[in-house]
């Protein structure tokens, strides 16, 4: 991995999963698609993800056709926002499928200049953990490898302890994404972490049901033993009033460095956060509405046109806008709407 991209990983960066904006015929929407990449920037985040289950599988569809046109696009914009950041923008690129596929899109991210590839392991079914880690070992001698725990409700597979030790071996491994959202089996990535003795493999959660306890936590599996931390959050949740992600990814940076110090009102925002989560990801059906659910609350921004996506069965559940209603009305320190309407002509251009 090129040394600046890791020394800004190692440093943990709000890292959105970007969603795709679409126009009322279900087809990319260039210019709003440019506008989100433009508010994540200005809002200053430190990478994006494009091409990830926010992005929506469905764009590798052949019949769809978008996986390199969006890959294009992304990394023709933020070549163009690197000149006018002091650091450049992080880009990380999904890669799914078995391992032909995935081969194919390691070399293709590889090609367009993104700088690793988050690796999908859903396609691999209930194949042993063996042939598991021979995929992984496969896609990273291509590219750097960030290791992806994908919850089962959005098309992952459960991956136990075992199987990290042995994803740990592998040398091109850069990061790893931790989104079960399930805390023992966070905790079980985290303890192969450190039991591997590797320094050199960063932590990010994707937990969006528990962002803020993940990065205050010191995570140690043995007495007088060096704390792991969990340094920065590649989240679809991010996607949403992400300058106030970026605001408290430096406060969470600032209390966790404090020896341990934690503050209760960061806590307690961190309560809110999973509250306004379930309502954006909609937890209380499990997670059905999850991307149309960051769509809405980007669309009241003015961000996007409307909350269409591949599949047009894929839309808000029943009761969700009202829960989405609600967690604005309860919490609006959280959005960053203001920040939005001052520049989204500017972005829209």
């Amino acid at each position: 991995m090129d040394p600046e991209v890791c020394t800004l990983l190692q440093s943990g960066l709000v890292i959105p999963a970007s969603p795709l904006a679409l126009n009322s015929k279900r087809r990319l929407d260039e210019r709003r698609q440019r506008a989100l990449f433009r508010y994540y920037s200005a809002a200053g985040v430190g990478g994006l993800a494009i091409g990830v289950h926010t992005t929506q599988f469905a764009i590798r569809d052949p019949k769809i056709g978008l996986f390199r046109p969006l890959l294009e696009l992304a990394c023709e914009e933020l070549n163009q926002l690197d000149q006018k950041r002091e650091s450049k923008l992080v880009r990380i690129a999904g890669i799914c499928g078995k391992s032909p596929q995935a081969c194919q899109e390691a070399e293709l991210i590889r090609e367009l200049g993104c700088h690793a590839g988050l690796l999908s392991l859903g396609a691999m079914g209930d194949e042993a953990e063996s042939d598991l880690i021979a995929h992984c070992r496969a896609v990273a001698r291509i590219v750097p490898l960030i290791g992806f725990y994908l919850q089962p409700a959005a098309g992952g597979r459960r991956l136990p302890y075992s199987f990290w030790q042995k994803f740990l071996e592998i040398e091109n491994v850069a990061a790893i994404k931790i989104a079960p959202f399930n805390r023992y089996q966070t905790i079980g990535v985290l303890r192969a972490v450190a039991e591997s003795g590797r320094d050199d493999v960063v932590l990010y959660t994707g937990n969006d049901d528990n962002i803020v306890p993940d990065l205050l936590t010191h995570f140690t599996f043995k007495e007088g033993a060096k704390p792991l931390r969990i340094v920065g959050g590649l989240l679809g949740h991010w996607a949403v009033c992400t300058k106030k992600a970026v605001e408290l990814l430096a406060t969470c940076h600032r209390v966790a460095e404090k020896a341990g110090s934690l503050a209760s009102e960061l806590l307690t925002l961190g309560i809110h956060v999973t509250d306004a989560n379930a309502a954006f990801f909609d937890a209380a059906n499990n997670y059905r509405g999850c991307i149309a659910g960051i769509h809405e609350v980007l669309r009241r921004q003015g961000l996007l046109e409307g909350i269409w996506c591949l599949d047009s069965e894929q839309t808000l559940s029943e009761g969700q806008k009202e829960e989405i209603d609600r967690v604005y009305a309860a919490y609006p320190g959280l959005n960053d709407d203001a920040f939005v309407q001052e520049h989204l002509s500017e972005w829209l251009k």
